[in-house]
């Protein structure tokens, strides 16, 4: 493999892990905001923490649903 080849290979290892990183953790903080502003904004405060737990699930539930997504795609994955 040639030094071009070599990193080209390399800068899409590094775009393909930064995208899972910031897909994780931008599905966790979407989740742990909408539960904050369901519990804070619009209840007042009379469901703290509940709502924000349960979109915390939410959030790393849809993280792992896009780990799941990422590693089963077929340009991913080594053939």
């Amino acid at each position: 493999m040639t030094k071009t080849g070599i990193r080209k290979e390399m800068t899409k290892l590094i775009a393909d892990f930064s995208t899972i990183g910031m897909t994780v953790s931008f599905s966790i903080f979407i989740g742990v905001g909408f539960g904050y502003y369901l519990d804070h904004k619009l209840f007042e405060g009379k469901t703290s923490p509940w709502f924000t737990l349960i979109f915390l699930g939410f959030g790393v539930a849809a993280a792992f649903l896009n780990l799941y997504r990422m590693a089963t795609r077929k340009d991913i994955r080594d053939e």
